[in-house]
């Protein structure tokens, strides 16, 4: 399919309960199974973060804590209610190691577990045109990923949304099948979500690592297409 423009806008009652981030699209990316030297980055990093995790750190961490409060802001549990970063870091401290997908998923999984940031990327070729960070009313579709049938949404939930009505991303928890990542996915939206416990150099630290190790491993060219409140150009490590 041929490059389409992408546009994102956030609900301002939604930023009014934490939500930050920064949005970009990356064209071009040849994506892979995997790579050995990423790999060797990918042990080394899962090294340095393992010794200092532990359930009571994860638990006290500020920017899961603020995910957590975004969470009861909307009426959920953060018992049942557990971000993606969150639940990356548990299976770290589980089982060791992180998931391996595919390269492009594994890169940024990587990154939100060092960060804490809630960290995503959709097949643009899968999205019609605009996307939305708002509250749901409770007719939008949602198709989790990893299932064939759509799970009914309550209203007040914040969602990314297409113009379809569909739901890409539910609150930062799950994605879709709709838009996930495969070995064929060549133009890729990231969202890198955070919370009042982020700061915008955090949010551009981890865009900038994100490019950086995406362009080294699966090269690929970037358009920010959200940054709250400014332009920034991003530079790579």
């Amino acid at each position: 399919m041929s490059k389409h423009n992408l546009a994102f806008t956030v609900a301002d009652e939604v930023a009014a309960i934490g939500w930050t981030g920064i949005c970009f699209r990356m064209d071009g990316l040849k994506n892979r199974e995997a790579d050995p030297e990423f790999h060797q980055i990918k042990a080394e990093t899962i090294r340095k973060i393992l010794p200092t995790l532990t359930r009571e750190q994860i638990k006290a961490d500020p920017v899961l804590q603020g995910f957590k409060r975004m969470h009861e802001a909307i009426s959920h549990s953060s018992r049942e209610t557990v971000s993606a970063p969150e639940t990356l870091l548990n299976m770290l401290l589980r089982t060791g190691n992180l998931p391996q997908i595919n390269l492009l998923v594994d890169i940024y999984n990587l990154i939100s577990a060092e960060t804490r940031l809630a960290l995503g990327a959709h097949d643009i070729n899968r999205i019609p045109g605009r996307v939305e960070m708002r509250f749901t009313n409770g007719t939008e579709k949602f198709v989790p990923i990893g299932t064939a049938e759509p799970k009914k949404v309550r209203p007040g939930d914040y969602a990314y949304i297409d113009s379809d009505n569909e739901i890409l991303c539910w609150l930062e928890v799950r994605q879709v099948e709709k838009t996930k990542v495969i070995l064929d996915t060549t133009e890729c939206f990231y969202i890198i979500q955070g919370n009042t416990e982020t700061s915008a150099d955090d949010l551009r630290s981890a865009a900038s690592r994100l490019i950086a190790l995406t362009k080294r491993f699966c090269g690929g060219t970037e358009t920010v297409i959200y940054v709250p409140g400014e332009s920034y150009t991003f530079t790579a490590f």
